[in-house]
């Protein structure tokens, strides 16, 4: 296949998956399209990994080694606003507002690139999750014996990132990307009239003084050297504009990069809500749970990451020592079982093309850098397992 008509089937690739988004755990008619696409390229497809995800394995020569290349499936539960796009979805409420459908397309290329020229020595497991939004794919396929049924010395992964120049490829050694930890407060108080707040226990005025303490966990109980946010983002009542409430919730997340300060994080804040509540003669519950594990990259598996992307894009466009950001990816518990590495890949700086941040209703996957990704994939399969 000719470099013209390789990139325009990776567009017609994506732009299908666009079409008909799926989200976590109901991607169907996305993992059918996707054992279809592999099955005509020749490799070996097996299905429902985990609920809707898929490995397909690519072996070429009898070596002995082992790679694993992963992409996400699901879309997000928004409305795409895209008057105009021809390639738009057609599944009301739902779309691809993170790029997975790139994703998605990229190692559908590196699966094709490989199989056509079979320059590696080896075997190929592409893997293709569900559910990474929500941060329950990974687990799910690792529960279903992903890496039991079919094992792999190394496993790597990439996102697209809207403000990042298109095709500029960045990675890091140790921590790249948050955990995210989500919580719960309940507060119960005792409600009355709002005229006479002496006979009832506040809740309101309870979880604000809660809110406002939980700012200083970051301030001053992490090490200034540690990154971490703790953030409150719902604060709901059940009470009315002359009645003081009964009940208040509070809920929110936390990002850090080591298991040490989430477990930090968690006990700060349980702490400070029992003994806020205590000193106001309320109950307090504190709901804590871990939903996503930080991405921290294998060192000696970064420079191959590296390598694979100077091959394709040049030195001066990689970034092998980027600042990691606070969003979080399921592939984080990938990497806790398995060396590897992750990186992140410019969808397009803002204000150009590709620019549009992630979640938004606008947001497009950038279709110039489908080419990029699909052979920084498959020069990583290249370099690990030479023929």
């Amino acid at each position: 296949m000719t470099e013209p008509d390789f990139d325009r089937q990776l567009v017609r690739w994506r732009h299908q998956l666009h079409r008909f988004p799926e989200t976590g755990f109901e991607e169907v008619r996305t993992a059918d399209y996707l054992a279809t696409a592999l099955g005509v390229l020749g490799l070996e497809v097996h299905r429902g990994i985990g609920g809707t995800g898929i490995v397909a394995n690519l072996k070429a020569g009898d070596g002995p080694g082992v790679i694993g290349l992963r992409a996400d499936m699901d879309a997000l539960a928004i409305h795409e606003d895209a008057e105009g796009r021809p390639h738009a979805s057609q599944s009301p409420g739902r779309m691809h507002a993170c790029g997975h459908d790139g994703h998605m397309a990229m190692l559908l290329g590196a699966a094709q690139l490989l199989a056509e020229r079979r320059d590696f020595d080896g075997t190929v497991r592409f893997i293709f999750q569900p559910a990474e939004e929500h941060g329950r794919g990974a687990a799910a396929m690792m529960a279903d014996g992903l890496f039991e049924r079919f094992p792999v010395d190394e496993i790597y992964g990439a996102h697209n990132i809207p403000g990042m120049p298109a095709g500029r490829i960045a990675t890091r050694s140790g921590g790249i990307m948050a955990s995210e930890d989500n919580f719960v407060i309940r507060i119960a108080g005792r409600g009355g009239h709002a005229a006479r707040p002496h006979l009832g226990v506040d809740p309101l005025v309870i979880g604000a003084e809660i809110v406002m303490a939980l700012q200083t966990v970051v301030s001053r109980s992490v090490d200034p050297g540690r990154s971490a946010v703790v953030s409150c983002t719902e604060f709901i009542t059940d009470g009315i504009r002359n009645a003081i409430p009964s009940k208040v919730t509070i809920k929110g997340d936390t990002r850090s990069y080591q298991p040490e300060v989430q477990a930090l994080l968690e006990r700060r804040m349980r702490e400070i809500c029992q003994g806020i509540a205590l000193a106001h003669g309320a109950s307090v519950e504190v709901d804590y749970t871990h939903e996503f594990a930080p991405t921290v990259n294998w060192p000696r598996c970064v420079p191959t990451a590296v390598a694979a992307a100077e091959a394709v894009v040049g030195a001066a466009q990689v970034d092998a020592d980027v600042t990691p950001m606070m969003i979080s990816e399921d592939f984080g518990a990938f990497l806790r079982v398995v060396p590897g590495a992750f990186v992140f890949i410019g969808n397009g700086a803002t204000g150009e093309p590709g620019g549009i941040p992630l979640h938004n209703a606008r947001y497009d996957f950038n279709d110039q850098v489908l080419p990029i990704g699909a052979r920084w994939f498959a020069e990583l399969a290249r370099q690990r397992l030479a023929a």
